[in-house]
């Protein structure tokens, strides 16, 4: 059976910049839909489901940010903001927001190619390691195989992470107790090498803490150094 070509939604309201990134990744061997704004966007999501936006930062009416905050609220798929602005608080507050990636304007189609492929296989769960693929912290259970975090609580509230955030939470629970620098984090993470000055990682650990912290601190910021996951960790 044909595996079916993955479906990307471009929300871009410069129409030139929309449609040669459509044209370029329908050459690529996607599908792709395009929306000039949020309203469009929403009416496109009422009959399919992409597998990855392409958000635009700067839109008429509700900005990308907003977006990309609404759709986290409900949603996990994966997000890769567009941004005209080189400013690191731009690109900080949009991984706050929930986005996957940025990718900031002008881009070469080639990058936007592999950022988009990259993301894909995060979310896909593509494996990297022949390494045990359960482990057990705290009140959860990571399932890698299937990128699914159980809950060890019935009652407990369900846990929904970002594939950025699942991919950070597996380079922990593989490495427990050992210091992870930014620059791993960044390399085994988002398959790329890691600028100096990119709080990437750092925002997606403060993210990630909110979600799976409840008493005591499971991630500990080693001054210079990185982090370290101090939870007890167990095969499953």
């Amino acid at each position: 059976m044909t595996t079916p070509a993955p479906t990307i939604l471009i929300v871009e309201d410069d129409p030139e910049i929309s449609r040669l990134v459509a044209d370029f990744m329908r050459r690529e061997g996607f599908e792709v839909a395009c929306a000039g704004d949020g309203k469009a966007m929403d009416a496109v999501l009422q009959r399919l489901r992409p597998d990855i936006l392409i958000l635009d930062l700067m839109l008429p009416g509700e900005d990308g940010l907003s977006i990309c905050r609404r759709m986290r609220a409900t949603d996990t798929i994966p997000i890769l903001m567009l941004t005209a602005k080189s400013d690191e608080i731009d690109r900080v507050v949009g991984l706050e927001m929930g986005a996957d990636d940025y990718l900031v304007k002008p881009f070469g189609p080639r990058e936007l190619l592999a950022r988009v492929r990259a993301i894909l296989r995060r979310a896909n769960g593509m494996p990297t390691r022949p390494a045990a693929r359960r482990y057990a912290f705290d009140r959860f259970v990571v399932d890698l195989d299937s990128r699914n975090v159980e809950l060890l609580q019935a009652d407990a509230t369900p846990l929904q992470l970002t594939s950025a955030e699942f991919d950070l939470l597996g380079c922990f629970v593989t490495r427990p107790n050992r210091v992870l620098s930014r620059e791993q984090l960044m390399d085994w993470t988002r398959r790329r090498q890691a600028d100096p000055l990119d709080r990437t990682i750092d925002v997606q650990v403060s993210r990630l803490r909110k979600k799976i912290e409840r008493d005591g601190e499971l991630i500990k910021t080693v001054r210079s150094a990185g982090y370290v996951f101090t939870g007890s960790v167990k095969e499953a």
